[in-house]
């Protein structure tokens, strides 16, 4: 799973998807039916590696005044062309909203199948929690994730 970059919630908590409103943990619990928000962060990062999902971000740097992915300014990309050496057991990549997947192309010269998920951030109110969960039900089943 490739985010963006952590906003200013995680980067100040030190943890992926801090922001109280944002959906990532609410959503990836309800597919595994664990209430993996009121966790301690260890314990989610624990479940996430047991279950074989994986987190990342495009970018391994960047400035940003706040947190929306469109004040993102001088961002240096992770090394995504390397995640198969780095991951060999790699099944699929798929990226938490718009600005991860303009990497899509990057991704998806790894030869593995490439999704673009709707984006986990409380600024994507545009979409439901509901929609969100069927959008990312489909692919979380499709690789034996839920």
């Amino acid at each position: 799973m490739l985010g963006s970059f952590p906003g200013a919630a995680s980067l100040a908590a030190g943890q992926y998807y801090a922001h109280p409103r944002n959906q990532f943990w609410p959503i990836v619990g309800t597919l595994w039916g664990v209430p993996l928000a009121d966790w301690p962060y260890r314990e989610r990062l624990a479940e996430l590696r047991r279950r074989g999902l994986a987190l990342w971000d495009v970018y391994a740097s960047c400035r940003r005044e706040g947190s929306l992915d469109s004040a993102i300014e001088a961002a240096v990309p992770n090394d995504l062309p390397g995640l198969s050496r780095r991951c060999p057991a790699l099944e699929a990549v798929a990226h938490n909203g718009g600005e991860s997947a303009r990497f899509a192309r990057v991704t998806s010269a790894l030869g593995l199948p490439v999704y673009r998920l709707p984006s986990t951030s409380p600024a994507n109110a545009s979409w439901s929690f509901e929609r969100k969960l069927a959008a990312w039900r489909a692919v979380f089943e499709r690789h034996g994730l839920a």
